[in-house]
């Protein structure tokens, strides 16, 4: 018989390197094999898309902007949302941990002790009475020897202490399949601050574009404003003169106060994106008002943008690899339930001292030890069965969201390069009519001082002027933040080596990089 048991416990080892389940293979994602072209039809862009592999690490530098530049790296090393992210590395990595130590082996210390007076109604009753009662011996034929069976037993001490050990042999992969799970998962979590880290330097990035926007219309306004108010006292003093009526000059005054009520709305709204810049650096409100109160121009494109082929995205983009992982998790996953239709063995034992004294617990006579394995096997489960269809179900769901993540980059990354390019050549085009419209502000101004025109045309020719400016001024922003969107679409900006520049808060979740 033990030798029955002995092959039958050598032939479970044999198979312990067994892994049930499909094993992951990384997907290929179905990429075209070059971008959709996007021939100009009115122009050629002057910030060229090439295809040339693209710096995904600290594109915000293509803009020369050493202000953009230091408020991104003060919003990698305090943004909420990174640090955020950072906690989660460190919980699943903990988590993993936790995983892992299932293939090690469990041991515990336990010291016990106990007074026991046992029942003399209980099982005792069975061989005498508390009164030195017939055994069942002396009772009936069959019993037990009344030389062996104690009619009273005294209430005693029993002291304890050893150590007690458990070991699941993963026979089937069942621990090995949920590491495995747990190591995609905190993959997943890296890429999600990844992508986190793609998000907030976006943000920054077009927030301070459109801070430098707003700052350009004020000036915008502010001169147009000057040019009006000159007006105005030219007409004021030509009424004075009788050479022109008082409702050029109302015409003139209310222009004045037109133009004025839009300065308090454009200063808002600049105050609106410092505290935005503000909230992504982890500061107070008006944190950063006296260093970007001052009006500075956008920072300028780059004269060619590579952006690299198609095929590239799936190791660059962030979001793609978190898809990846949670599909290689989801895959593992399968093979865990899968191992719940396979027996488990579990190695169990225990070794201490046990003794009725106290001052006998150290006495080699008290040593005790037990140890043997414990065989389970199931034979029907129906959840098990249900467990794994979901595991699988689960699985092709990951599947279709990694698709769908590849198809939503490659959209992301078209659509801004169609919307940069296009960008471009609209401004030239407002460009254009900003000096046509100058041109025939001053042509308008002439014909009025020569009494060839009246005081509307002047007015017209104002408006035409500010709101070609402003749209300049609008479409400048729009090129830069598509440009950001492009730099954001290609996964940029995740993968910075922040150990190697001293900006890490926690060397322990440094980003991985792209493979």
């Amino acid at each position: 018989m033990r030798l029955l048991l002995g092959s039958s416990f050598l032939a479970l080892l044999s198979v312990s390197g067994c892994t049930v389940g499909p094993d992951f293979t990384a997907p290929k994602p179905v990429t075209p094999a070059t971008w959709v072209a996007h021939p100009p039809k009115q122009g050629q862009p002057e910030s060229k898309v090439t295809s040339d592999s693209p710096d995904s690490v600290s594109w915000w530098t293509s803009f020369n902007d050493p202000e953009l530049t230091s408020l991104i790296d003060r919003a990698r090393d305090s943004n909420p949302d990174l640090q955020q992210a950072a906690l989660r590395i460190q919980e699943a990595r903990a988590q993993l941990q936790a995983v892992g130590a299932r293939n090690l082996p469990t041991v515990g210390l336990d010291s016990s002790y106990a007074r026991t007076d046992l029942s003399k109604n209980g099982s005792l009753s069975l061989f005498g009475g508390s009164s030195g009662a017939q055994t069942a011996a002396q009772a009936g034929s069959g019993g037990i020897p009344s030389s062996l069976v104690p009619f009273t037993l005294p209430p005693f001490d029993l002291f304890q202490t050893g150590f007690d050990a458990s070991w699941e042999i993963d026979l089937f992969g069942r621990v090995r399949r949920s590491v495995e799970s747990a190591e995609a998962q905190a993959q997943a979590v890296v890429e999600d601050r990844n992508d986190a880290m793609v998000s907030v330097y976006a943000e920054v990035a077009r927030s301070y574009i459109e801070l430098r926007g707003v700052q350009r219309l004020i000036d915008i306004t502010q001169s147009n404003l000057k040019a009006q108010q000159d007006a105005y006292k030219l007409t004021h003093a030509q009424a004075q003169g009788g050479e022109t009526s008082n409702l050029d000059v109302e015409s003139a005054s209310a222009e004045v106060a037109t133009t004025e009520a839009q300065l308090p709305s454009l200063e808002d709204q600049k105050s609106h994106v410092i505290n935005a810049l503000s909230l992504l650096l982890a500061l107070e409100p008006g944190a950063l008002q006296s260093e970007l109160d001052a009006a500075k121009p956008l920072p300028p494109n780059p004269p060619g943008v590579p952006i690299g082929m198609p095929s590239d995205l799936a190791r660059r983009r962030p979001d793609i690899r978190r898809a990846e992982a949670q599909l290689h998790a989801a895959t593992a996953n399968i093979g865990v339930a899968t191992a719940d239709l396979y027996p488990r063995l579990t190695m169990t034992g225990s070794i201490g001292l046990q003794a009725l004294r106290f001052n006998k617990l150290s006495d080699w006579g008290s040593k005790f030890y037990n140890f043997g394995p414990a065989l389970s096997i199931p034979v029907f489960n129906g959840v098990t069965y249900a467990n794994i269809t979901v595991q699988e179900v689960r699985q092709k769901e990951a599947a279709l969201s990694y698709k769908t993540t590849v198809l939503s980059a490659l959209h992301d990354v078209e659509n801004a390069v169609s919307s940069y390019e296009a960008e471009q050549i609209r401004v030239r085009a407002l460009q254009r009519a900003a000096e046509a419209n100058e041109n025939s502000l001053s042509l308008a101004q002439q014909r009025y001082r020569a009494g060839l025109s009246s005081f509307l045309d002047v007015l017209d020719a104002e408006r035409r002027l500010y709101a070609s400016q402003t749209e300049v001024a609008r479409s400048s922003v729009m090129i830069s933040t598509d440009l950001v969107a492009i730099y954001k679409a290609l996964g940029g900006g995740w993968d910075t080596n922040m150990i190697a520049s001293g900006r890490a808060s926690d060397p322990a979740v440094q980003p991985v990089a792209a493979k």
